[in-house]
Parts: C-alpha cells; structure tokens; sequence
C-alpha cells in the first residue's frame, strides 16, 4: 500500500504562511498596469473596502484577551491583528440574526429582520423589502461610487438582490460547477484525522448530495475537513482576493466601494493542508461543558445533530482545529488585500471594514455546533474599521454595537446624504472618534428554530432571551438568563432563580421596549 502524506512531512516540503505576508512576485506589475490615481477628493470621499467572512467567531488574536476561551487558544491571526493595530476594535459586536440570509440582508439593508421579514435561508429579500429600497452599495451608486462585489457579501442563492457595477462569484473547485457553492469535498485528505463522510469512493470528491446522502438530510453540511495539496490562489476565496485586487487597481480613478466576500470559515473546511499544519488537532482542548448544563435549556436553545455526536475526542479536536486553519487561512488573503493597498497607494483613502455575517459554535453547551443559536459564540462578531487618516489607531471600543450599524456608520465617514428608507442602525461614528464614549444600552437579535420564535436582548452584563411558540404567541415564553459577570460561558441558565425574578422583569420590559430604547444619549 502506497504509504500515505501526512502533515508533518508535509509541512517539511512547504512553505508555510507566517507572521509576515510574503511578497508577491508579481506586485511590481500591479501598479504600472493600474489606473492613475485620482488626486481630489481623498478625504471627502474615501473608498470603502468591506471584508466579509462566513461563519467567522471572535477567535481572533486581537480577541483573545477578552474571551479567554481555551479552545480559541492557538489561533494565528497575523494579518487581522495588524488591521486591529491600525484600525479601531469594536470589542463588543452583535448581528441580528446568527444565520446567513438574514443577517446579511440586515446588514445590506440597515434594518432589522422584522422589518426585513427574512428569518431564513429561502426567503427572497427582495419580496419582502421590495425592489425600489436602495441597499448599501447601491447607495453608495447613486452618489458617484464605482461598486463592486467578488465572492459572497449576500447570501449566494440571492446576490442577484444586490446591484453592484461588477459582480463576481468565486470560482469553484467543484468539477460539476463554474462557481462556488459550500459543500463539495475534493478526493484527498492529508488531515491528521479524518472525519466520518470518508466512505468508500471518497477519493474521487464527494458533491454535496454525496455527503448529505447517508444522513438523510436536505440541507445543511455535517462535520467535514479536507487538508488539500492545492495552492492558496486556487481556492475560491484565493480568486476572490485575486479579483478584488484587480478591481481595486482598475477602479483607482474614482471612489469605489468594494467587497470582497469570504467564504471560510464556513463548512466544510477545506483548504491547503499548509493552513491545517499551522493547527495539529493534539494541541486542541475541547470546550469544558458541565455535566447539567443542558438540563435547564428550552427545547428550542438546544437541539444538536446525532451525526455531530457520532465524533469521537480526537475527531472533535481536529474540527475545530480545522476550522481555526480556514481562520488562518482567511487571515493570509486578508493579509493580501492590506498589502496590496499599500502597493496601489490606497491605504490612505480606504476605510477597511472586516466583520463577519455571525459567529459559529465550537461543540460548545453540550456538542451545539454552526450557528442559529442565540448564544455569545453566534452572535458576537469580530468588527474592525481602519480610517484613511489612521486615526485612533490601536484602540478598542467596547460599547455594544450591531450590524445593523454598519449602513449608516459608512454612510456618515464617506459623507453621503441619508437613504430615502429610514435605517434602524445607529452611526458608530462617535466611537470612531472617542473609542470610550457610553453607547447602547443593549443589542437586540433574534431567530426562529424549532417553531419558535427567539428573541434576544444583549446587556453589558447579561444576555436574555425569550422563545416563544410561533402557532401560540400569547404563551408564556421560556426563557433563558446569563450573567456574564459571574458566567463568561453562558453555563447556568438563571431563568427559573426566584432570586433574579425583578431583573428577569426589568430585563423582559426592556426587550419588548425594542432597540429605540436603548440608543445611546448621543445618538
């Protein structure tokens, strides 16, 4: 039998991406071939870059001091911790919705899934928002902004939603398809430890009907990483960093906003097995859940797939070692993007945005893994902005900010008139310029699981949620109470404490008294 290559060996034949972004031996034809750069306006209309990943949690090393996590433990972030240095981090910021679709059309629309009415991945934004709203790119459009798009900024099924002057999808590494779509997995696997969709014909890929086949399943993806000997360039998020790049040095005569969409870390995860070298599964500590924590959850909060719990330790391990090697991985094309800012003289008229659309359960309270939940791991994202003028450098806002504050956040730093929609986001401007100032008084987010309707309201101290049946909402909900001073991981559910019954009261009053209620003074 041909002896098989595992990643220590092969790490020896590689070069592995490190803390410094290698330069790229093509850079010194970007800039001859790019358009001139334009000289008025810099500061009065600077260009957006907004970097979205998929799946993305805060573990981050920019993030790690405030969640101490044991199993973020590990994770290399070189290029994002640089932006962080340079930029402004919002140390506390939630989505509206831990699921793709929603958030998205959340965050591109500036309102939030009641108003949107998406609380899944099926609904058609647009049907609902209707067709004359003016999303965030496209009101940067109407204002004299070249606007384009590569990779995943809306949700795939629906990036027809969003009208963008150039609009590219990755390329794919699926034979079958010219795009990328998540769930193909290729016909090599050089991780340390396999996971259980390797079936016999698994060597010649496995589509996603393939790998959703033995479950019984129509959606979603099980627990699945291949460590690949493909390069960094050819994956679909290296095309997509690939094609921004050209965008940008195509479209610096003008103000533009561009996003470059990420697809990693969401499932499966697959990649260079370089990345997944960075992350052997052994140094891995999995999540420490007590014994009881799931005996006083609601049957909507918790809900974990059998095929999830079929892993054993060490596959568990490599899971989520293989999703901290798509972070790195991320991390290394974002690291391209800042580097070729600087090559193209545009760091100092772009405003850089990184976020993610919602975070991602690790295997945490009891074996949850993905995202829906209303828990910290899911709803709290990494959000970073990088001003032209460096300002602020360095520093971390620890207010409570949500996606939905990014429409008019931008709006306001390139100066534009407000859309003709009323947005319900608040400019984060004045933390921009005073990372201390008091902000919101809480975040608001919400989904639907299970025939509920969850709804959450997020404190600096507690996180209170109510999930009420959507066939009976005069029910009485069942509720779910944290206190993050005492309970960082959301352990003891503390709903059903006598002792907490007036702050389960005043917190309820201010969930249903809505975000209005808890806007900042300033605002």
């Amino acid at each position: 039998m041909k002896p098989r290559l595992t990643l220590p060996c092969l790490a020896a034949l590689l070069c592995l991406p490190g803390h410094a972004q290698a330069p790229d031996g093509t850079d010194r034809f970007l800039l001859p071939a790019a358009v001139p750069l334009r000289d008025t306006g810099l500061a009065e209309r600077p260009n957006v870059l907004l970097i979205m990943a998929d799946d993305l949690n805060v573990a981050l090393g920019s993030y790690l001091e405030s969640t101490p996590a044991p199993h973020y433990a590990g994770v290399k972030t070189p290029n994002l911790d640089r932006l962080a240095a340079e930029g402004v981090r919002f140390d506390r910021a939630y989505v509206q919705n831990p699921l793709c679709n929603p958030s998205r059309i959340s965050i591109l629309s500036g309102l939030r899934p009641a108003t949107t009415g998406v609380y899944d991945n099926g609904r058609e934004p647009r049907d609902v928002i209707g067709d004359a709203l003016r999303l965030l790119p496209e009101h940067f459009h109407d204002h004299g902004y070249f606007t384009g798009r590569v990779g995943k900024i809306g949700h795939n099924s629906y990036e027809h939603v969003v009208s963008w002057d150039s609009s590219n999808f990755a390329l794919s590494r699926e034979p079958a398809f010219r795009f990328h779509l998540p769930g193909y997995l290729p016909g090599i696997d050089l991780s340390a430890q396999r996971d259980n969709t390797w079936t016999e014909g698994s060597e010649h890929g496995m589509s996603r009907d393939d790998v959703l086949a033995p479950l019984g399943r129509t959606g979603g993806l099980p627990l699945s990483w291949r460590a690949t000997t493909e390069s960094p360039r050819m994956t679909p998020d290296g095309t997509t960093a690939t094609r921004v790049i050209q965008l940008m040095a195509d479209n610096r005569d003008k103000p533009f906003f561009i996003g470059a969409g990420f697809h990693k870390p969401h499932q499966p995860w697959v990649g260079p097995a370089q990345f997944f070298a960075q992350h052997p599964p052994d140094a891995v500590q999995l999540p420490q859940t007590p014994p009881d924590e799931t005996d006083d959850l609601p049957a909507a909060a918790f809900e974990p797939y059998q095929d999830d719990l079929d892993h054993s330790d060490r596959q568990l391990k490599q899971a989520i070692a293989a999703y901290h090697s798509m972070v790195t991985m991320t991390d290394f094309y974002v690291g391209q993007l800042l580097a070729a800012l600087e090559v193209l003289d545009l760091a100092r008229s772009t405003i850089v945005v990184f976020t993610s659309d919602h975070g991602f359960l690790l295997s945490e309270h009891g074996g949850l893994w993905r995202k829906r939940y209303q828990f910290e791991e899911s709803t709290r994202v990494p959000f970073i902005v990088r001003l032209p003028d460096g300002r602020q450098a360095g520093q971390v806002a620890r207010g409570l900010v949500e996606l939905v504050d990014l429409y008019p956040t931008l709006v306001e730093l390139a100066n534009l008139p407000q859309p003709a929609h009323a947005l319900e986001g608040t400019s984060a401007r004045p933390l921009l310029d005073d990372p201390e100032l008091p902000w919101k008084s809480a975040a608001f987010s919400e989904s639907v699981l299970e025939g509920f309707h969850g709804r959450t309201l997020r404190t600096a101290r507690y996180r209170y949620t109510e999930w009420t049946p959507m066939d009976a909402p005069e029910t009485k909900p069942d509720r779910e109470l944290y206190d993050h001073a005492e309970d960082p991981f959301e352990y003891d559910n503390l709903a059903s404490d006598p002792a907490h019954r007036s702050l389960i009261d005043a917190l309820s009053e201010q969930l249903h008294a809505g975000w209005q209620a808890a806007l900042p003074e300033s605002a």
